[in-house]
């Protein structure tokens, strides 16, 4: 069992993720910006956040809002310049605070220099940097796949008659990850930001990088319903997460592993047995964390959700550290998924269970999807595939600060809505709020970071009773009882051991403080922390 004093940082520590432009705007243009968070690092200290991972910042046209870039090694004029982005490295650094980028490796903008020459002709010496294929005998593209955000995953480039493949936006096209030349740029891209002093990096839509050398096509999915994404008619059996997909994770590991006491965490959509594939063929040799984004899938259900841990950890491989994400800038916020009774249980589930947590920011105030009126909807996603759920602006919009105009994140029209409930739902107002969910998370981690038996603790399923969850974590005869009632009954539950312990930490304040013994009840939606204090015998 892992000791405390064993465990690298981004073992355990939190990652809180920043999304850029909705953070803080200090240039008065509506749009959150470096200033912005290098302001608010006073307020990741006072939480108790000590890494930090940033949105992609780099110079782009913002089709994709930073995911489709044109210069990897440079920052884009509206959310700051270098200067800034090194003042905010340091400042954080000052702080005790890890900095980690985003990198953005299967795809570029169609405006960086690489593809601009790599369209130029085919026999370009960056031709195959990209993927290019001729139409099918037929006419048309290469083959069926599809783009993540609908239509065809190929375009046709009319100056040399062949089709690019684009695995997101025709503007953001794949680069070819078979070429050497290609590993080796980024591996460049990676090695500039590593000599800043950048703490390691976030990679996006890791699974992507290799595509079936022979472009065949995906195969029909027989699930897919009117109203589901477009994407999703195929099974991506030959578009993505491919064998020799490891390889390239191996390689980038070795540039990381240049560097002291870094970290790479690998995007990755994919089920367990796949996903943990990730933490590489041998150890050390796949990212630290392929990101675990099944709870945020997973319905909101004991049972559920307790199969969901058991399968993970044990698929997990030997050496292989669990890692959990309740929300991020993709997916719906946590509170329009399991409504605002139970977000003092997701806190308790995240920050509780065995591994590294994820926290998306506004999270830790219990932000809300923001209904977008037509005319400011941003995301490109909505446009190309509106009504069906997949935009995602509702979970970008700006954090709430205070309960001035705008939430105090900018004194000018924001890029996006602010959520309409600003006036009490923002950081000062929570901040003054002992029994607020601001101030469970403030607690909750302060626990979890002294405590070895939370942070590095081994874990213990002890059981399912109705909607409520049970487990225990545990370090050599440190150990604390978790128990989520799911669910708005009631229920209380016996373990097949005896124990006896005080409620440390408590959705509901007046349990805190509160001595159990044998058997526990949890009111619905209520949630337990509770440090166990004599007998256990658990195994």
């Amino acid at each position: 069992m892992l000791v405390s004093h064993t465990l690298h940082w981004w073992q355990k520590e939190i990652i809180y993720q920043v999304y850029p432009r909705s953070f803080k705007d200090t240039s008065g243009n509506g749009i959150g910006d470096l200033r912005g968070i290098t302001q608010k690092a006073v307020y990741f200290q006072w939480l108790g956040v000590k890494a930090v991972w940033l949105s992609p910042v780099y110079p782009s046209p913002m089709k994709d809002f930073g995911y489709d870039i044109s210069d990897y090694c440079n920052i884009h004029p509206t959310l700051g310049t270098m200067e800034d982005f090194d003042n905010l490295l340091h400042e954080l650094h000052e702080r005790g605070i890890k900095l980690i980028m985003d990198l953005v490796p299967n795809h570029t903008s169609d405006v960086h220099e690489w593809f601009m020459e790599s369209r130029k002709s085919k026999d370009n010496p960056k031709r195959d940097w990209y993927i290019w294929a001729d139409p099918a005998d037929s006419g048309g593209p290469p083959n069926n796949w599809r783009s993540e955000f609908g239509g065809s995953a190929w375009e046709l480039d009319s100056q040399t008659g062949q089709y690019y493949c684009h695995s997101f936006l025709k503007e953001q096209p794949d680069l070819n990850w078979f070429n050497p030349e290609v590993r080796e740029a980024m591996w460049e891209v990676m090695r500039f930001w590593l000599n800043k002093g950048v703490d390691g990096f976030r990679v996006d839509v890791l699974w992507y990088l290799i595509k079936d050398r022979l472009l065949r096509n995906n195969p029909p999915n027989p699930d897919w319903e009117e109203g589901m994404p477009d994407h999703d008619k195929l099974i991506t059996a030959f578009s993505n997460d491919q064998p020799e997909v490891h390889d390239v994770v191996e390689e980038m590991r070795r540039v990381v592993d240049e560097y002291p006491n870094r970290l790479i965490i690998g995007e990755i959509y994919l089920p367990v047995d796949k996903l943990v594939m990730y933490y590489g063929k041998e150890p050390d040799t796949g990212v630290h964390l392929p990101f675990n984004f099944h709870l945020v899938s997973t319905e909101w259900d004991a049972q559920q959700i307790n199969k969901l841990i058991s399968e993970y950890e044990g698929a997990l491989p030997a050496g292989g550290w669990p890692n959990w994400v309740l929300g991020n800038h993709d997916k719906s916020r946590i509170k329009a998924r399991v409504g605002e009774d139970q977000l003092f249980n997701a806190a308790l589930l995240l920050l509780t269970l065995r591994g590294t947590p994820t926290m998306y920011y506004g999270d830790e105030l219990g932000m809300n999807d923001v209904e977008i009126p037509p005319e400011k909807i941003q995301d490109p996603r909505e446009f190309r595939e509106p009504g069906i759920g997949v935009g995602r602006d509702p979970q970008r919009t700006p954090m709430q600060w205070n309960n001035s105009k705008n939430a105090g994140f900018t004194n000018h029209d924001p890029w996006l809505p602010v959520g309409a409930d600003y006036q009490t739902n923002n950081v000062d107002s929570l901040m003054e709020n002992q029994h607020g969910l601001l101030q469970f998370y403030h607690d909750l981690i302060a626990l979890r970071q002294k405590e070895p038996a939370l942070h590095g603790g081994s874990f213990h399923p002890v059981g399912v009773q109705n909607q409520l969850l049970c487990y225990r974590r545990q370090h050599e005869q440190s150990a604390f009882f978790i128990a989520l009632n799911l669910g708005k009954e009631e229920t209380s539950f016996t373990p097949s051991f005896k124990w006896r312990g005080v409620v440390e930490i408590a959705s509901n304040p007046k349990r805190k403080g509160k001595k159990i013994e044998n058997t526990i009840h949890v009111n619905g939606n209520d949630g337990l922390l509770i440090r166990i204090t004599g007998n256990s015998e658990a195994g």
